[in-house]
């Protein structure tokens, strides 16, 4: 039986797809001016914005349709690494993205998510569960918002006024997603007490 057979696993590698797609863009136009990349800049926030609002998806249809499978679990939060780090990256380094996404943002991200995926390893291979909490998906909601604030601002030559407002958001939201990737990374850090201290007992 394939992994593909069913749609959520179908999803999901349509995300994975969609995702290499989108780092192709930036690749490709990331380092020219903004100013002359509207149509291109255009498709990668809509792309962004689609693969991001599908994350939701798959995981809904395989438990509705009792789907959830081995590699779902492998696929679907490794996907959504890729897409928010990989896009992170770039955005620190394209000459019209990095003024709003400092370098230091993106470490963190990164050592969080190498901190979270050896916690959720260590506590299954001890034979206990660990899913995602609620933090963990907040986090997930603000880094997206972060990286579609961002794209946004450079899609069409906005008044001044308004871009000075969508600017002012975006760095917001840069320092707002950087509180909640570190608090995220802390409670899962305390939940792996919480079970080591249990296993202990």
């Amino acid at each position: 039986m394939s992994v593909f057979e069913h749609w959520p696993n179908r999803i999901t590698a349509s995300r994975f797809v969609g995702a290499l797609a989108l780092f192709s863009i930036f690749a490709v136009y990331g380092a020219k001016p903004a100013e002359t990349i509207r149509l291109e800049l255009h498709i990668a926030f809509w792309l962004f914005i689609v693969v991001a609002s599908t994350d939701a998806l798959d995981g809904y249809l395989a438990r509705r349709d009792n789907q959830v499978s081995a590699f779902g679990r492998i696929a679907d939060p490794f996907v959504d690494k890729v897409l928010i780090v990989g896009a992170m990256v770039y955005l620190a380094t394209m000459p019209w993205s990095r003024g709003f996404m400092p370098a230091t943002v993106v470490v963190l991200t990164l050592a969080r998510e190498f901190l979270v995926t050896a916690i959720r390893g260590y506590v299954e291979s001890v034979g206990r569960e660990f899913p995602a909490d609620g933090f963990g998906k907040f986090k997930m909601i603000m880094q997206c918002v972060t990286i579609g604030a961002v794209l946004c601002t450079q899609i069409v030559a906005w008044p001044p006024a308004f871009y000075a407002f969508l600017a002012f958001f975006a760095h917001a939201m840069v320092w707002t997603t950087l509180v909640a990737t570190v608090g995220s990374g802390i409670t899962y850090s305390l939940r792996t007490r919480g079970v080591l201290l249990g296993e202990q007992a």
